[in-house]
């Protein structure tokens, strides 16, 4: 199968779409009618700069309102393909896109749509051109794919055929079975597209909340093993109208779009374990065990304030770089590296950021094989120069351009610690009770959210759980998290529109997308805080309304929420599944620390959010106060 890509898609010019289209190694393009009206130059123009890309045209699109008209209109749509079959000539595309009829004007009737596209096909045929006719999940007459192959199939004509796209078939939760006995080569163009579960009229889901495979929460791959077992071998082509996309970068949505299809095409062959046409192999999905460090970027005057924070959450040093300005804090099974080197990457970083997390280390099965997956999949590898005898770590650019490392015990990158590092003799010392990494939640902008989500579920074998809508006093964030199925591994994605939130006002602080906060978890919360407390660490402070309403919903004692206030500790509860969570003060730039205890919980708490991030902005607000 080779793949394609509508110019809807992205966002810019037709010349600047094209090169991006190129530049994600797409070999095919789909060219949309308002893209060549508004492109300053003929379509020949367009043919030389497209092929000059390497691109091929693969259809022109869309010819809306075309079967069952009445006259004198019938007259007028046949008059009018042919002027598109001019401009195809021009622009060396042999293939026009037809989709269902919506006029009022139209007649019904598969007989008389047969028809129509038959005489059709006969004044393509003769231009040495095709059509591809597609149902539109709110076509006036044909909105099934099924009806639209019994237009074609009566149609019988060679230079007539279907287009079958995932988002109209899938959408309306149409059968796929039908899908199976339509001869291969009656299908002329596959169109792919996910969306998220919206309770909406077809039409505006389809305007404006498309999105890649993977992305959304339509069964592609049921899709895609119908279309399987057709034989089929054509363009698959994506086509997807979404408002995030056209505020976006275009190199960087299509990239996302190749790598969407790369991956699903490798699931498709793994779960028929038959080879895909023009697939390159892609490594296994890396398992990933937990972060084997989270690292931040810092100046030497931030170093103190940062490592003054991590002493007072229960932190010892507990190692020295053997040749830079680098430490690293240990509790539990959790490694903190503070980087104040004057030299590489993380001193880019905070030039650039100020201090913040420049980088993460998950533990993966495979370090090399999950770079390798990572560059077939367009992301970019990052080498920088090590010192003699130190360890070079697999990585590539992530969120923000931060760095995400992997460690692997099968290469022994998970002796770092002895190798580049020199220990720090540390007396015996239980710390704060923090035991592990329980989440890294990361803000980002808007349109950048379903790249992220991508990004992470294409590399890593990890699930997404449901969209949460969480309430800010400057307006609404919307937050997902990607997990690993023993929740090793916890990622929280989070973003908004609204430049009053706290997600959006932390990217103005850090000059773009990162790390806001990172949760560690305990076994014991209220022993933890005892130990936060008496270290001096601020805790945020929770309003006394909550707890007299926790008094109301739970059926906790009036001493369990009395220790609760003390130590303004968040609660909820699922079931027999509880959760608890207690929140730093916000550090320089906004970043904070969580520290939560699970009892066989599963999810972040989120019913709590409001009221944290109401906490958060009276902070903020009264810091930011004249005279504070």
């Amino acid at each position: 199968m080779r793949t394609a890509i509508a110019t809807v898609c992205l966002s810019g010019t037709l010349a600047e779409k094209i090169e991006a289209i190129a530049a994600a190694h797409f070999k095919g393009v789909e060219i949309f009618e308002t893209d060549l009206l508004s492109f300053n130059g003929t379509p020949a123009d367009a043919r030389r700069m497209i092929e000059g890309f390497g691109l091929e045209t693969i259809t022109f699109q869309p010819f809306r309102d075309f079967e069952g008209m009445p006259e004198p209109q019938r007259t007028k749509v046949f008059a009018r393909a042919e002027r598109k079959f001019d401009v195809m000539e021009e622009l060396g595309c042999d293939l026009l896109m037809v989709c269902s009829n919506v006029s009022p004007d139209s007649s019904g009737g598969i007989e008389r749509a047969a028809e129509d596209f038959h005489e059709l096909g006969e004044r393509a045929a003769k231009r040495g051109m095709r059509v591809a006719f597609e149902a539109l999940s709110w076509g006036r007459h044909i909105h099934d794919y099924r009806d639209a192959w019994e237009v074609v199939r009566r149609a019988n004509h060679p230079a007539v055929g279907l287009v079958l796209d995932s988002f109209h078939v899938l959408a309306r939760g149409t059968d796929l079975s039908a899908i199976r006995s339509i001869p291969s080569d009656k299908i002329f163009l596959v169109q792919m597209a996910d969306a998220p579960k919206l309770d909406m009229d077809y039409l505006s889901w389809s305007r404006h909340y498309r999105c890649f495979p993977g992305q959304g929460d339509l069964p592609i791959d049921e899709f895609m093993n119908a279309l399987y077992a057709t034989g089929f071998e054509g363009p698959l082509s994506l086509e997807i109208f979404n408002d995030r996309f056209r505020a976006g970068s275009a190199r960087r949505v299509a990239i996302d779009g190749q790598r969407s299809l790369l991956v699903m095409l490798d699931e498709l062959r793994r779960r028929t374990r038959s080879p895909v046409p023009n697939l390159p192999q892609l490594p296994s999905r890396a398992t990933c065990s937990g972060i084997e460090f989270l690292e931040f970027a810092v100046d030497e005057r931030s170093a103190v304030g940062l490592e003054r924070t991590l002493s007072g959450l229960g932190f010892r040093k507990a190692g020295l770089h053997r040749s830079k300005a680098v430490t690293r804090w240990r509790q539990g099974d959790i490694n903190v590296v503070v980087n104040a080197d004057k030299e590489g990457f993380a001193h880019s970083f905070n030039i650039t950021h100020g201090t913040s997390v420049c980088a993460l280390a998950l533990r993966v099965d495979d370090a090399q094989e999950t770079v390798d997956r990572a560059i077939t999949l367009l992301d970019q590898p990052f080498q920088q120069p090590v010192g003699v005898g130190e360890m070079n770590i697999p990585a590539v650019r992530g969120l923000g351009g931060s760095l995400l490392y992997f460690v692997d015990h099968k290469t022994g990158l998970d002796r770092l610690w002895d190798v580049d590092f020199e220990p720090v003799a540390i007396d015996d010392f239980s710390g704060a009770g923090l035991r592990s990494v329980d989440h890294v939640s990361q803000s980002m902008h808007y349109e950048e959210m379903l790249t992220w989500l991508l990004f992470y579920t294409s590399l890593l074998d990890v699930r997404k759980t449901p969209v949460q809508t969480v309430i800010d006093p400057g307006g609404v964030v919307q937050s997902q998290a990607i997990e690993t199925q023993d929740g090793s591994l916890r990622l929280v994605l989070n973003a908004s529109q609204s430049q009053r939130t706290m997600s959006f006002r932390f990217l103005s602080d850090l000059y773009g997308s990162g790390v806001q906060h990172i949760a560690f978890e305990t076994g014991n919360i209220l022993s933890t805080v005892e130990h936060l407390k008496m270290n001096g660490v601020e805790i945020l402070p929770i309003p006394e309304n909550y707890y007299a309403d926790l008094e109301v919903r739970t059926d906790l004692s009036a001493e369990d929420v009395a220790r609760l206030r003390a130590s303004n500790i968040l609660y909820d509860r699922e079931s027999e599944a509880e959760y608890f969570q207690v929140y730093t003060e916000a550090l320089e730039g906004g970043f904070f620390f969580e520290i939560v205890e699970r009892r066989s919980y599963k999810g972040y708490g989120a019913v709590n959010a409001p009221i944290r991030l109401a906490s958060q902005a009276r902070l903020a607000s009264a810091a930011a106060a004249p005279g504070a």
